[in-house]
């Protein structure tokens, strides 16, 4: 389970932050890259736009694709570092799978890991499960959740 923003210890806290709740649909993958895309032009961060835009819509598809009905999106940047997040119901775990050169999927977590300067899996409690990702310079020390109670390993 993920930490609330403001209640993990990190190295700066969050300039902005920002939460969308959007339905698992084809249409929501590019709500949610629009949801980064104003955001990070907002918070300053003009140069991590591309990168966490893909990193998000890999993220919503596979929500689309695998985890359920709706989904929450959440950000939070301190104006050199992005936190994200993509919550959904589904209990699948993501895990990266090996895609050939013929597939025409099986690569979304394969970019995420490219792009991403960490992320992860995290499961809820109460059900369901957070992909966090974090991008950016002066990466905080400390993500913003508990890795020994809740990091799920992936790769």
């Amino acid at each position: 389970m993920t930490l609330p923003f403001g209640s993990a210890p990190l190295d700066a806290m969050p300039v902005g932050t920002a939460e969308c709740l959007l339905p698992a649909v084809g249409a929501s993958v590019g709500v949610a890259r629009g949801v980064v895309r104003r955001e990070l032009d907002r918070w300053g961060v003009p140069e991590l736009v591309d990168d966490c835009s893909l990193i998000v819509s890999e993220l919503a598809a596979n929500v689309v694709r695998h985890g359920g009905t709706v989904f929450t999106l959440r950000l939070g940047s301190n104006g050199a570092w992005v936190y994200g997040e993509v919550f959904d119901q589904g209990e699948g775990v993501p895990r990266p799978r090996e895609a050939d050169e013929d597939s025409t999927d099986g690569r979304g977590l394969m970019i995420v890991n490219e792009l991403a300067d960490d992320w992860g899996v995290a499961r809820d409690a109460r059900g369901g499960k957070t992909v966090w990702f974090i991008a950016g310079a002066d990466v905080p020390r400390h993500v913003p959740v508990v890795p020994s109670r809740s990091r799920v390993a992936v790769g």
